[in-house]
């Protein structure tokens, strides 16, 4: 039996600390909110969306970057385990568009109140106020792999291998106390979200064991948008749109269908929040271009037809009052306005050129991002804890032996849509067995 500290009570930790202590191991987690779960409340709009309940390589294949890490921890937990986890405890599920999983209460407080009585069902001991300050560790160095540097110093051109050079030994906390252990699992997750504690915590006890943190951004976040025409259409949402994002260079960086949604401050809505993390930090450094085509179904050419039958039905009216079957209500004056063609002029005067103009504003709807919103409406953390450091098969450090990192800590993110939870089950799961 061993003693294994998990530091963060969020779904990563929480699953780790359930399958290490059915390894028979004492198991203490540590938590620095006052209760588990705190992130994972509010996700999915207060619903938790789960995981996602398609085939495993439809969900690997939307994990932005390093994919392929997650080979062993997507075989061992599956969504399929990850759902049976929640319907054996009578947690029930439900299946809704795009194939998203989640509770059928619609509450995700339920998932956070099953993940709970699992853990405590096996013993886990649970420390809620709790904050790690730093990890301890010893030197850890064999003969063999002494010998093993030696042979290899003799080839100056050979690339240096990582350095197992650690052994973990426990905790010390914010109070001053130390907690020895064999075997220690971050699960503190990333930055996203900060209210709810996420202050890299994480980042901060990888790189005092010597790991590299990729650079870390807001992931799966909304767009800020110049023009303040935006903000009159707070809160209107577009279904069945598509959009083209734009480099300053005029170079295409994203495009998608789907829906999006108008804020106070700017665009949002599952395509925008996909853009985010599709689209590399650097190029926010500079003002995009966002493109909505309204009517993605129809050419320029059908649209115009379509445009002209609306006109011919309302001979004689102003142009602003023809728009009805076209747009949503509140859409129809900013379209009008962004448009050549005078409101109040009637429809049987507009020219052909006009006309023309008015497709293509539909067609191409243009708005300017200047940025994206902070960690604070981030879903996830970009970046993190490198995996070129991170054993794949067992989420164990290559640098320190007896160390384990899993969840959103680690330099791993995915689209919206259960993905990222699905991430976290696995990767826990994965370093909870490891132990």
């Amino acid at each position: 039996m061993s003693k294994v500290l998990v530091v963060g009570g969020g779904p990563a930790g929480m699953f780790a600390a359930y399958y290490a202590a059915q390894n028979n191991n004492e198991v203490v987690l540590i938590e620095k909110n006052e209760k588990l779960g705190k992130k994972l409340y509010i996700t999915g709009k207060g619903r938790c969306n789960v995981t996602n309940a398609s085939d495993m390589d439809t969900i690997l294949s939307n994990v932005m970057g390093n994919n392929k890490f997650l080979y062993s921890a997507f075989n061992d937990c599956t969504n399929k385990d990850v759902m049976d986890f929640f319907e054996r405890r009578k947690t029930h599920l439900k299946v809704e568009r795009g194939n998203r999983v989640f509770p059928k209460s619609d509450h995700s407080s339920d998932i956070i109140s099953c993940l709970k009585r699992a853990i405590e069902d096996v013993g886990v001991e649970i420390k809620i106020n709790t904050q790690v300050k730093k990890l301890l560790y010893d030197p850890f160095v064999e003969e063999e792999k002494k010998e093993t540097e030696n042979q290899n110093s003799k080839y100056k051109k050979k690339k240096p291998k990582i350095k197992l050079d650690k052994i973990i030994k426990g905790v010390v906390l914010d109070d001053g106390n130390e907690i020895l252990a064999d075997k220690v699992i971050v699960a503190t997750g990333g930055f996203s979200y900060q209210t709810t504690g996420s202050t890299g915590d994480g980042y901060h006890f990888a790189e005092n064991m010597g790991h590299k943190i990729v650079e870390v951004s807001p992931g799966l976040v909304p767009f800020e948008i110049k023009e303040d025409w935006v903000k009159k259409l707070q809160g209107l949402s577009l279904k069945n749109v598509s959009i083209n994002i734009m480099s300053q260079k005029n170079k295409k960086l994203y495009s998608d269908f789907g829906e999006m949604l108008f804020t106070h401050f700017g665009v949002s809505g599952p395509m925008i929040l996909s853009a985010s993390s599709n689209i590399k930090p650097r190029e926010f450094e500079n003002e995009l271009q966002l493109y909505v085509d309204l009517k993605p179904a129809l050419d320029e050419e059908t649209l115009d037809k379509r445009i002209l039958r609306e006109f011919e039905g309302g001979l004689n009216k102003q142009f602003k009052n023809v728009l009805g079957h076209l747009f949503p209500t509140k859409l129809i004056p900013i379209i009008v306005n962004l448009s050549t063609i005078d409101a109040d002029k009637q429809v049987n005067d507009i020219s052909r050129e006009e006309r023309l103009a008015f497709v293509k504003l539909i067609k191409n709807l243009p708005m300017t991002i200047v940025g994206k919103r902070s960690f604070n409406e981030a879903i996830i953390t970009k970046g993190g804890v490198t995996v070129k450091e991170i054993d794949p098969s067992s989420m164990e450090s290559k640098l320190c032996k007896n160390l384990y990192f899993c969840g959103e800590v680690l330099d791993l993110d995915a689209l919206t849509g259960g993905y990222n939870l699905q991430i976290a089950w696995s990767t826990g799961h994965l370093a909870g067995i490891s132990c």
